[in-house]
């Protein structure tokens, strides 16, 4: 009897089971929409399929036989067209509002478009207001109306199609980098050295109120950093190719176009050269690959720019391209500026720092395209600069490169690795104490190199021919403004 209950258990409980486990395969072998986004949708690959695709309402059609919806979700500067039933229109269904659609994505019978989703299903994640919504859906917005929106204007196409060249471009920079041997390092955002000369700073303190009277976090001085670079010097004792790429700041009280206090600098550090020929090197070749992967896979977005923001720049960008960056001396570029007749804001001599004014002159004088300027005057350089030892002229082996719309991109130097020299002007300067760690690098296994640093949000708008920087960063910091 026991047996015959024992059995019958068994049976029961393997009948219940399998039920069970035909139910759970029922259920994970049901079909479900492919999720796909616009970008993907556009490539045709789920033709015929149902798909889920979600976004945001860019304008909204509705007729008496269907309703039309243009998406996008950021990925694609081409909205995708959604064609349902008027039934499926809803009062929340806006400008602006965010939706999850599915339906089968099919050949779209207009040229203009390779496909279009056909909707069963709309539903309306998040409402939007058009009356109250600051951009309107048939008006074209100009970059200093949507900048009085900083947590809004990702959501028009000119911006988000910024945001897409400028994580394209920060992509091609890495590539660039990896591809021709460099390591990247991650230099610190807070430091203790200020980069002597590099600009004013942004100390660092606890917000605490229980701070007492001189006392210090990190029991001595701290500041945003101006720069990566000495950081950078440390690691090409042991790197002979390294870089950095991330923030910076300078307590500049500036509200230009050209100046932000808070931007993104790219610096690299070359090991074992002499020459500023290997640096120049590095700077074009850089900005040739990254300006021609960014127009490779940024086409439409670049567009938009070249066509509706500043037309004609494209032709700017192709010509700069095209032709090799020449190089003329400071001296030679003192004598350029000296026998124009344009009437500059701030007189020129030698010795004198060359202003943007001056730096716009010199790029269109050699034919509107990026040329570097060399062997600046040694007092205008920091202490770290190497000294040509030329007098009675006395220039410092330095080099920047002015391009257009811009003025200066890139700056750079080769360091002083002659340890008598640089303790020399360092105890000029008397700060022999402060960077007696830099002195250290030049007495162990110290060699010749050299660097530079590039603005990013100055590459951007030279390739995009953007006026204002503050329309080339997300959330732009300046003097007097920190929105969000």
């Amino acid at each position: 009897m026991f047996r015959a209950a024992a059995t019958m258990f068994s049976v029961t409980s393997t009948a219940s089971l399998s039920r069970g486990a035909l139910f759970s395969i029922r259920h994970y072998c049901k079909r479900t929409p492919t999720k796909l986004r616009v970008s993907q949708a556009f490539s045709g690959a789920e033709l015929g399929a149902k798909v889920k695709v979600q976004g945001w309402v860019r304008s909204v059609r509705s007729q008496k036989t269907n309703l039309f919806l243009h998406l996008n979700d950021g990925s694609s500067l081409q909205s995708l067209q959604v064609v349902a039933s008027p039934e499926l229109n809803d009062p929340s269904l806006t400008f602006g509002s965010a939706v999850e659609v599915t339906g089968v994505l099919k050949k779209s019978p207009h040229q203009n478009q390779p496909v279009e989703l056909e909707a069963d299903q709309i539903h309306v994640v998040g409402e939007c207001n058009p009356v109250d919504f600051p951009f309107k859906i048939k008006e074209r917005h100009s970059l200093e109306y949507i900048r009085q929106f900083p947590h809004l204007r990702c959501r028009t196409n000119a911006f988000s199609s910024l945001l897409r060249i400028r994580s394209e471009a920060t992509t091609a920079i890495h590539s660039y980098f990896k591809e021709n041997g460099f390591v990247q390092i991650h230099t610190p955002v807070i430091t203790s050295n200020d980069c002597e000369g590099a600009g004013a700073l942004f100390q660092v303190e606890p917000s605490s109120s229980e701070k007492e009277e001189d006392e210090n976090f990190f029991s001595v001085p701290a500041f945003l950093t101006v720069s990566g670079q000495l950081h950078l010097e440390i690691m090409s004792g042991a790197f002979s190719r390294v870089y950095t790429f991330g923030p910076t700041f300078r307590a500049e009280n500036s509200q230009s176009r050209r100046h932000l206090a808070e931007f993104y600098m790219v610096e690299a550090e070359v090991s074992f050269t002499q020459s500023l020929e290997d640096l120049t090197k590095v700077m074009e070749d850089m900005f040739r690959s990254a300006t021609e992967h960014v127009l490779a896979h940024c086409a439409e977005d670049v567009d938009l720019f070249h066509k509706h923001v500043t037309p004609g720049h494209r032709n700017t960008v192709d010509f700069m391209l095209k032709k090799r960056f020449p190089v003329i001396t400071y001296s030679e570029a003192i004598d350029i500026l000296n026998r124009s007749s344009q009437k500059f804001a701030f007189p020129t001599h030698w010795g004198c720092d060359l202003q943007t004014e001056h730096e716009k002159y010199l790029v269109k004088h050699c034919g509107n395209i990026p040329v570097f300027v060399t062997d600046y005057p040694y007092d205008l350089k920091p202490f770290y600069a190497r000294d040509n030892k030329d007098h009675p002229e006395h220039t410092a082996a330095a080099v920047d490169l002015l391009v257009p719309g811009v003025g200066e991109l890139c700056g750079g130097s080769l360091r002083e690795e002659r340890l008598d020299l640089l303790r020399a002007r360092l105890e000029e300067a008397g700060l022999e104490d402060t960077y007696s760690w830099y002195l250290d690098l030049r007495r162990f296994g110290s060699v010749p190199h050299g660097g530079f640093g590039l603005g990013f949000e100055r590459y951007l708008q030279c390739i995009l021919g953007v006026d204002s920087i503050k329309d080339v960063i997300p959330f732009p910091r300046f003097s007097h403004s920190c929105v969000l």
